[in-house]
């Protein structure tokens, strides 16, 4: 029942937008369209194939200051995969290894190497609120988001802002110059 929940977790933020709005946070100039960029959230096993979550997004330019603006997004700073996925390692290292978390994701139908999996439990962040659940801490961030795919109002599709809610992601811009 866990794989589902993790499963369910991960797949509802698939193509998932993020958009930056249209105002720029630094100089309140207006924010034009630059690019798309597409990024990994997360790579799920299913029957002997690898699937990648990947969402979408939509980096917009301000006429003003000239800056880069990233939308709100998922993920912690200097990570390639999806908070939840992270919180998942960081809640499983307390009991256990990064080897057997690692075996854990992958049992779970969530390829982690072992490597990338060391690195998430050993990240400095605050640990994540949990859940104990299934004999273990699961993070609230997996609850939610399972318990967002399983809401017929949005017919199977949830914006960006629902999915940084449910990770409890803090809101920073990233500016690239």
């Amino acid at each position: 029942m866990l794989t589902e929940v993790v499963q369910a977790a991960l797949r509802i933020c698939d193509g998932t937008e993020f958009f930056p709005g249209k105002i720029c946070p630094f100089c309140g100039g207006i924010l034009s369209g630059y690019d798309t960029r597409v990024k990994r959230f997360a790579v799920l096993s299913e029957t002997d194939t690898a699937r990648p979550v990947e969402v979408i997004l939509h980096r917009a330019y301000c006429r003003s200051c000239g800056r880069t603006i990233m939308p709100h997004e998922p993920f912690y700073p200097g990570t390639r995969i999806g908070s939840p996925v992270v919180d998942l390692c960081q809640a499983l290292s307390v009991s256990l290894s990064s080897g057997h978390v690692a075996a854990m994701l992958n049992r779970m139908g969530v390829n982690v190497d072992r490597w990338s999996a060391r690195t998430y439990c050993n990240l400095p962040i605050s640990p994540p609120p949990t859940i104990p659940a299934f004999g273990m801490p699961i993070p609230v961030s997996i609850i939610t988001l399972s318990a967002l795919s399983g809401d017929t109002r949005g017919a199977g599709h949830i914006s960006g802002d629902e999915i940084l809610a449910a990770c409890n992601y803090p809101s920073q811009y990233r500016i690239l110059r």
